[in-house]
């Protein structure tokens, strides 16, 4: 027969608001229409107007002040690329000389021809067979990861696989989350201890794969390995996988150290069971704790 999952009641613990308000550091959450300020001396930044001399929300999300500029950055928001980020993206559509890309941007990415690293490596002009052959290399469904390389003047982003770190994806999962909750860092590339690798795209796609036993030198970022990942690894990613999902509920600012500790702290429970709400709940805790204490 089926195994059944009986879950209990539980006795909820009172959470103050007060005290769970506090804990955002004192962040004030506001709504559309919501008045921030009627002080005139601050000056108004994103996500805000004004309203008959008072400074307005125009977007949900918390305030946030620097010196004499307020603005309220949204909680759900959409990514909004700068030159240098690092993006995980899926191929949407393959055009003349150049690829499509949704990378959770308000418009599609694009990828040019001239911007990618061809097989061999070699830097050298697009002919017309390189473009008879751009479906070789990537096609619809295809994710990569890829450098934000400019900007158009409509907010698109231009978008480079250059360097030998970027490129096609091969087998790994791809977890969805908020690009507010990716933290910025030196790298956004990192092989955990624990045994799996993470690409943590500054617009929300997280990419969690099996650790590459050598990278391929040659292959421009297009190496994609079609070994079957073992049991263990799946394992590992799958574990590394609900981690995000967790801590992602709960916005904890996502890098590799607090992944890490989630993952650690997910250990002593089945993989399964980690989404369920009072375990989520336990780990991020947790998580938390460590981090203060590494920070401390």
């Amino acid at each position: 027969g089926m195994a059944a999952n009986m879950r209990l009641p539980t006795i909820r613990k009172q959470v103050s608001l007060s005290s769970s308000l506090s804990a955002l550091d004192g962040k004030d959450l506001v709504v559309p229409g919501d008045v921030i300020t009627s002080d005139t001396g601050f000056m108004r930044g994103h996500g805000t107007y004004m309203d008959e001399e008072k400074l307005t929300a125009s977007v949900a999300g918390e305030v946030e002040r620097v010196n004499k500029l307020i603005c309220v950055r949204p909680l759900k928001t959409r990514f909004n690329g700068e030159v240098g980020d690092v993006v995980v993206g899926r191929i949407t559509e393959v055009q003349q000389k150049r690829w499509k890309v949704d990378t959770n941007s308000r418009l599609d990415s694009v990828l040019l021809l001239s911007s990618v690293n061809l097989p061999g490596g070699e830097l050298r002009r697009r002919s017309a067979e390189d473009e008879l052959t751009m479906r070789d290399y990537l096609q619809e469904g295809d994710l990569i990861s890829a450098e934000v390389q400019s900007v158009f003047s409509d907010g698109a982003l231009s978008l480079h696989t250059r360097s030998l770190k970027y490129g096609k994806l091969g087998q790994g999962v791809l977890v969805q989350l908020s690009p507010s909750l990716i933290k910025r860092q030196k790298t956004h590339f990192h092989n955990l201890p624990c045994g799996a690798s993470i690409i943590l795209g500054n617009n929300g796609f997280v990419w969690l794969y099996p650790t590459p036993g050598h990278q391929d030198e040659e292959a421009g970022g297009y190496y994609t390995s079609l070994e079957p990942v073992s049991l263990s690894d799946r394992e590992v990613i799958s574990r590394l996988r609900n981690c995000l999902l967790a801590l992602g509920a709960h916005k904890v600012l996502l890098y590799d150290t607090s992944v890490l500790y989630c993952y650690e702290s997910s250990l002593p429970h089945q993989i399964k069971d980690i989404l369920k709400p009072e375990v989520m709940e336990e780990i991020v805790m947790m998580t938390r704790q460590k981090l203060v204490e590494l920070e401390g």
